[in-house]
């Protein structure tokens, strides 16, 4: 039997495991990234490991999130990663130079590589044929260390492709039809691979469009086999020697197949506040507009750019709409700026803002009151963009271009047809990518470039807490119940006044779940102790591992859920709280405020493999939760987490970095 194109790279990285769908697999990691607001954590955490050189090929580290340096926070952040860069052997790059993985892509993404990165975008280079995998930040200190990254090995999903898109259709149509159809859970547990003949008809940055946003699908990665589009690709930004032909054998087989026709797709938008709420643009046009921002990791390359220019070109936005270009990368900006493009966008009105993520997380360009908002990023949660009542949709750049000219949500083919002169822009690439990528790049200081060899640590920077070992009895009470789908955002804010607190673990934690309920830091430290409670999917979006150490920090012991997200389930073992399921019935019958107990002795039960656990509710009934749990996250989990576990080990003269735990 053949090999899938996944099958083939984990097979090539494979350290221990066998690649048997649920069983966990560590693989050896390639490359590893971070950004600003998670990497802080993961040079605290590395240094915390007694580690002193980076063992991975590569790891890059960008300052993406919080560019402005609203105070000395966010600037002595940015040093401190500069300075954890050049001492442990990284490459760095400055704030402004552009979003991680944008920048990751046109400078160091590889066909068949590995790629840990501490963002949960960080699959996006998968459109060139690179496995890559989003994860917490303590999993990243880990690989860099020259540990093994574990999980567990995921169905391998085919997206069988067919035809071409259609005029007005987009890549971004290809990642909101799969999300209507699967929703935001229909890729828990799977890699989703594409294949087909639709397959040729993309361009990378298309690919990359539609592997970013397999993470809202829940996906643990997507990717693409490399063809002549690669190959072209990569001799235009100047890599053509990273190009290797890799795919599936032809007798491959796939745990699914998913059938999607190309020429069948038409403009679509995700309604508030969910990327799943996906409908044809016709169905909500007519709609005033506020705000359009067209930008992102998602679309916010050149490629994603420029057909937004084309339509403006000697069009005007209408006067109650305003229109921002956020670019992914300064090489975008450069390039835009270069033809005449940028200074065109400007005479119709838009705003041009620096390469960053901003927006997408809140900060900069928050919506007014009672407001609609059209924008071409890959999230939508409510009040994700910085205004609790928000009203954001998802879309393609020709939909939010198209919004913009008519300060209403328009299909742009009715928009065509009653113009009568606008056409549908062609996607074309860049003719000639700017000169100065990689090494030679101004804005990425590479390991041989470093001005610091030493930690400059401001004051805002403190250590990473360490929690005990688990003991025999864990009881408290329910201190927060919510509901389905419960995101990181929700979990700590990612707004700048709460993230300029990421590496101050004691003040940022006053934050903790504070958008379901504002008491809830004050209540958890009184409490001394205690469980979260939710429904489906908790802890789904951002990958950032403060939102499973903050509770931990308040005293949290776990949370009892109906089923959790990938990377945040990996993120409380890290950081010792347990996670365990429960059923719809046990969920609807526990209220907030109820005592919960696990009955069981909880250190001896994980630690020998238990997997049923009687938890008893306010001495009055008991109900049965179960922890899904391997061997080595056991260990990890009784140990109080990964750092525990792991200086642990050191102490018992084991490995300082925990491959083989």
């Amino acid at each position: 039997m053949g090999q899938t194109l996944t099958e083939k790279i984990l097979d090539d990285h494979l350290v221990e495991g066998e690649l048997e769908t649920g069983e966990e697999i560590g693989i050896e990691i390639d490359q590893v990234l971070t950004q600003d607001t998670t990497g802080t954590l993961v040079w605290l955490q590395f240094e915390a490991l007694g580690l002193d050189e980076v063992q991975t090929e590569l790891a890059a580290q960008y300052c993406d999130h919080q560019t402005y340096q609203f105070d000395f926070k966010n600037t002595d952040d940015h040093r401190f990663l500069r300075s954890a860069a050049g001492k442990f052997g990284a490459y760095y790059s400055r704030p402004g130079n552009g979003i991680c993985h944008n920048v990751h892509k046109e400078n160091f993404a590889a066909p068949g590589k590995t790629l840990l990165g501490s963002d949960s975008h960080t699959p996006t280079p998968g459109g060139l044929g690179e496995l890559a995998i989003g994860s917490g930040g303590l999993d990243v200190s880990v690989a860099m260390g020259g540990g093994a990254y574990y999980i567990e090995m995921p169905e391998v999903v085919n997206v069988h492709l067919e035809g071409e898109l259609p005029e007005w259709a987009t890549a971004k149509d290809v990642a909101l039809h799969l999300l209507g159809e699967l929703t935001v859970k229909g890729g828990v547990g799977k890699i989703f691979e594409y294949t087909g003949p639709g397959v040729e008809s993309l361009t990378v940055p298309e690919r990359t469009t539609i592997t970013n946003l397999g993470t809202e699908l829940g996906a643990t990665s997507s990717i693409f086999p490399t063809d002549e589009r690669t190959k072209d690709w990569l001799s235009r930004i100047g890599r053509e020697d990273d190009y290797v032909e890799i795919g599936p054998d032809e007798d491959a087989e796939y745990a699914d197949t998913i059938e999607v026709d190309l020429s069948d797709l038409e403009p679509l938008i995700a309604c508030p506040s969910m990327p799943d709420k996906v409908v044809p643009v016709d169905e909500v046009a007519g709609t005033d507009v506020e705000q359009t921002i067209i930008g992102s990791c998602t679309n916010g390359a050149y490629e994603d750019i420029l057909p937004a220019a084309k339509m403006l070109e000697g069009r005007t936005v209408d006067k109650k709409t305003e229109m921002i270009v956020a670019p992914g990368s300064k090489q975008a900006s450069e390039m835009l700026a270069r033809e005449g493009w940028t200074a065109e966008m400007m005479a119709a009105g838009v705003n041009f803002s620096e390469a960053t993520c901003g927006a997408c997380i809140g900060i900069g360009h928050v919506p007014g009151s009672n407001s609609v908002s059209l924008r071409t990023f890959n999230r939508n949660f409510e009040g994700r963009s910085g205004i609790e009542d928000d009203n954001v949709y998802l879309c393609s750049p020709e939909v939010a271009a198209a919004a913009a000219i008519a300060g209403e949500i328009v299909d742009p083919r009715d928009l065509a047809e009653e113009f009568g002169d606008l056409e549908a822009p062609e996607f074309e690439m860049g003719t000639k990518y700017s000169d100065g990528m990689g090494q030679e790049d101004p804005d990425i200081i590479s390991p041989d470039e470093a001005v610091d060899d030493e930690l400059i640590k401001g004051p805002n920077i403190g250590d990473v807490p360490l929690k005990d070992e688990m003991g025999a009895d864990i009881d408290g009470p329910a201190l927060l119940k919510m509901e389905d789908n419960i995101t990181t955002d929700h979990i700590i804010p990612a707004t700048q006044d709460i993230l300029m607190y990421r590496s101050n673990i004691p003040k940022l934690s006053e934050f903790t779940l504070s958008r379901v309920d504002e008491d809830f830091a004050q209540r958890a430290l009184d409490s001394d102790g205690g469980f979260l409670v939710a429904g489906e999917n908790y802890g789904q979006g951002s990958s950032r591992e403060h939102a499973a150490l903050c509770p931990m920090y308040l005293g949290v012991e776990g949370v009892l859920a109906q089923s959790f997200a990938r990377i945040h389930r990996a993120n409380l073992f890290n950081f010792g709280l347990i996670p365990l399921e429960i059923d719809e019935a046990d969920y609807e019958n526990i209220e907030q405020g109820d005592d919960i107990e696990i009955v069981d002795d909880v250190e001896d039960a994980v630690r020998s493999g238990q997997e049923e656990f009687t938890v008893r509710i306010n001495d009055e009934w008991e109900l049965t939760a179960e922890l899904d749990a391997s061997e080595r996250e056991r260990q990890i989990l009784a140990d109080g987490g990964k750092l525990s576990h792991t200086k642990k080990q050191a102490d018992s003269g084991g490995d300082a970095a925990p491959a083989d735990d």
